[in-house]
This record gives C-alpha cells, structure tokens and sequence, in this order.
C-alpha cells in the first residue's frame, strides 16, 4: 500500500486517478486530513461511500511511528525536548524540538536509523547504517512532533541521526512533500540540508533545483590529515575535491552556505586552525561559520570546550574576515545535542539485522 503522508497533493491525487477511478475526487479533503490533523480517515470524509472509503482503505494506509520515550531539559533559553519513535519494523529514530528564542522552535529529524559515514565525535556515527529511512518516514516526524506531542515546529533541520543526502531519493522527497504549498507548506528557506560532503549528494540536490532551500556541511578540520581521522569520508572525498564542489554549489545568488565547525579541545582549537578553515572558505562566495562546542557523548574524544575556548575560536575566525555565529549547546544532558543522537539498544539490533550498503 502507499504511505499517503509521503506523497504531495498532485503525487495523491495522480495515485487516485490510477487506482481509485471514482475516488480520486477526495483526494484534497483526504490529503487535508493528513497534513493537518495528522491522520487518515476516509470514512469522515463527506459524500464518500462505503465502496469509496474501502477502495481508499485498501490501496492507501498511514502508519505513524510510535512514541516511545521522551525527555526534556529546562534552560533559560526555552525546553529542548527528544523523542525516541519507532518505526514499524520496531527499529528507532530520534527527532529533537530545540527553542530558538521569540517563540520560534526548530525540528531535527532522522533521515536513516544509524549511519555508515562513522565520524568519531558522533553518537550515531558509531552505530552504523541499519536502514534508509522512507520518505513517509521522515515526514511522520514532523507529523508527530504537530499532531501527537503537540510541537510547535517552523523550521526543519535535516541533522538528526544519519547523513541525509546518502539517502536523497527519500530527503529529496521528503523535502518536496514538506515543502508542498497545497499540503505543509513549509518554505525552502526554512529547511536546511546538513552533510558532511556526500558529493553524489549535493550533485543530487542541485539537480533537483530548489533555490531556496539551505544547506549546511559538517567541516571540523581544515586539514587533510586531522579531517581524516574524524570524519572518515573525508579519505574518499578530501577538501579540495570538497571546496570545489561547495564553491559551485549555488542556487542563488545571495546564497550562504553554512560551514559547521565542532570545536574540540586539542582536535580542532588552535590559531593555525582558525587560519585553515579560513582558506578553505576562501573560495566560496558567502558562508557563515557555526562554532558547536563539543558535546561528549558514551565515549568522549575530548572534554567540552569552555566558554573562553570557544571565544578565543571565534574571535581568530573573525580576525580571519569570516562571519561566525555561536551555536548555543542545547540538551546536552539528555543526549539530544549535536552528535548525541543514538543509543545502546540501536547498536545491539544493529547486529541482528542484515546491513544495507547505502545510496
């Protein structure tokens, strides 16, 4: 059956018009009752028979994942929230509702359960690739966090567990179906797309054409060598194949493309580092740079930065000419921070199932 809640409206209505010759008239209302409750219920639809609402029920379904647990933590910057969902195959995934000051909350979603990128300082990186995540799948996150824990979300952060753009075919999706005017209709330039630098990837999303969308990478090291050891992708793809590709990447002419920089004490930290990540921006039109402090997770790298530490970063990031702008940890004691997400029952039924070889 089809997962109506991974289709646009003109996808739900084309899938109708094939499968359902006379029903495909409440598709609007139908797909109404998805986004914005949350559910699918053909039989409250008006005017649809019982033959109608069976026919519907028999080709189309909508699963949403299970919660499963969630927690919180308190600051004087809002409620940084986690939940833990599971799918219907009984794996599960983590989004996570982070405040971002004047009311406004932004939603990290998962787009696979585990990840084969294997970056040292992350959480799910150590778990490996379980499974792509479908696209209904990564929409039923939003729909949860709306219609189940009642979440306001504006803004949507692909940057939860796994590298979203080794599973395009479903995040390129994902994205169309959130971005959709008749249905979510959450805007391109609320939606951001984090990579560590997956280039079929982003050759993949700039042939989809969306010229608003955002999109972020995951540096942590400007040289070979360090970048290498954290960021194992980075011996397939090192930096200067890397900047070249994001120095071409622009869908727009006032486009700034987000430089992700994880400060780690005794990794990453010094003046000479600063001077690196600086040349190796140099030859994109804009970027903003975006210092995490570090955020230990069940086997730590390093210790978290202090706040000094991460002053004295940013202010050779300045001297160096380049905008910067202090990511605010969040989280971080309930394991919902950067590079937290993942747990111990994920990677044990990692060893239970059968691996995936990825995109």
């Amino acid at each position: 059956m089809i997962a109506v809640h991974g289709l646009t409206f003109e996808q739900l209505q084309a899938e109708a018009r094939a499968r359902l010759p006379r029903g495909h008239g409440r598709a609007r209302q139908i797909h109404r009752q998805v986004v914005r409750q949350g559910r699918f219920a053909p039989e409250e639809i008006d005017d649809l028979g019982p033959a109608s609402v069976a026919a519907w029920r028999a080709q189309f379904a909508m699963e949403l994942p299970q919660v499963v647990r969630s927690a919180q933590e308190e600051s004087e910057r809002g409620t940084t929230a986690k939940a833990v969902l599971r799918t219907d195959d009984g794996l599960e995934i983590e989004c996570v509702h982070i405040p971002m000051g004047r009311g406004r909350h932004t939603l990290c979603v998962s787009s696979q359960v585990g990840c084969k990128m294997g970056c040292t300082f992350c959480e799910t990186g150590r778990m490996g690739l379980i499974r792509h995540l479908r696209a209904d799948e990564i929409v039923a996150q939003v729909l949860v966090a709306r219609h189940v824990l009642g979440w306001d979300v504006r803004n949507i952060v692909f940057m939860g567990m796994g590298e979203a753009l080794d599973n395009a075919d479903a995040v390129l999706q994902a994205i169309r179906v959130l971005n959709d005017p008749s249905g979510l209709a959450i805007g391109q330039e609320r939606l951001t797309v984090c990579t560590v630098g997956h280039l079929a990837g982003l050759r993949r999303l700039q042939e989809a054409g969306f010229k608003r969308l955002n999109l972020s990478v995951s540096l942590n090291a400007p040289d070979d060598a360090t970048r290498s050891r954290m960021m194992p992708v980075n011996r397939k793809t090192p930096l200067s194949r890397l900047q070249a590709a994001l120095a071409a990447y622009r869908p727009r002419r006032n486009f700034t493309l987000g430089v992700n920089y994880c400060l780690m004490p005794g990794l990453n930290d010094t003046r000479g580092d600063a001077a690196g990540v600086a040349a190796f921006c140099a030859p994109i039109a804009r970027v903003l740079v975006n210092v995490i402090p570090y955020n230990p997770g069940n086997d730590p790298l390093t210790r978290a930065p202090t706040d000094a530490e991460v002053e004295r970063f940013i202010g050779w990031l300045r001297e160096e000419g380049l905008a910067v702008r202090k990511r605010v940890t969040k989280g971080r004691s309930v394991m919902a921070a950067c590079g937290q997400l993942g747990n111990v029952e994920l990677r044990r039924s990692r060893r239970r199932l059968p691996q995936v070889s990825g995109c």
